[in-house]
């Protein structure tokens, strides 16, 4: 049986470009459940991974309708690395046919939320599979320490992500 995240975290010392970064991974409850008790892990983040399923429509659509609002309200300028879960399912000839209200979300889609929500990355994964997981921490540790040219200051030190 399935049971929803409400609030978990993990800290590791992560080696990345030479330079030891400790990061702190905050998972967060999605469900409306929570709706005013999520925004208080918010504070302190560097930056969020928002995922969204790429077998799923609505997981798609929430992301700009849902999750960006709320994120621009309570963290505005934290910086988001968008994520399209469940990779391997996507192509799942078999998986589609079993779920026809499955909606397979195609990395071009990915692609112009990307753009529509000003994330500076985009990565598709499969925890399944483990294809690109670690690209997607990758990522959001590389926003976070090397920012857009705006803002040349460096951060070094910890890394936070929501």
């Amino acid at each position: 049986d399935y049971v929803p995240t409400v609030f978990d975290n993990f800290s590791a010392n992560v080696v990345v470009d030479g330079s030891t970064v400790n990061l702190g991974l905050w998972d967060t409850a999605g469900q409306e459940d929570y709706n005013r008790l999520r925004p208080l892990s918010y504070r302190g983040a560097d930056v969020f991974i928002l995922a969204f399923s790429l077998i799923s429509k609505a997981s798609y659509e929430n992301v700009a309708k849902k999750w960006i609002p709320e994120l621009k309200h309570y963290a505005p300028g934290v910086p988001i690395v968008l994520v399209g879960t469940k990779l391997d399912l996507r192509d799942d000839q078999q998986f589609l046919t079993d779920h026809p209200n499955a909606v397979p979300i195609s990395t071009a889609q990915g692609e112009e939320l990307k753009k529509q929500i000003a994330a500076p990355a985009y990565i598709e994964c499969s925890s399944k599979t483990q294809q690109n997981v670690k690209a997607v921490f990758d990522a959001a540790i590389k926003v976070v320490l090397q920012p857009p040219n705006k803002n040349k200051k460096k951060k070094s030190g910890g890394c936070s992500i929501l």
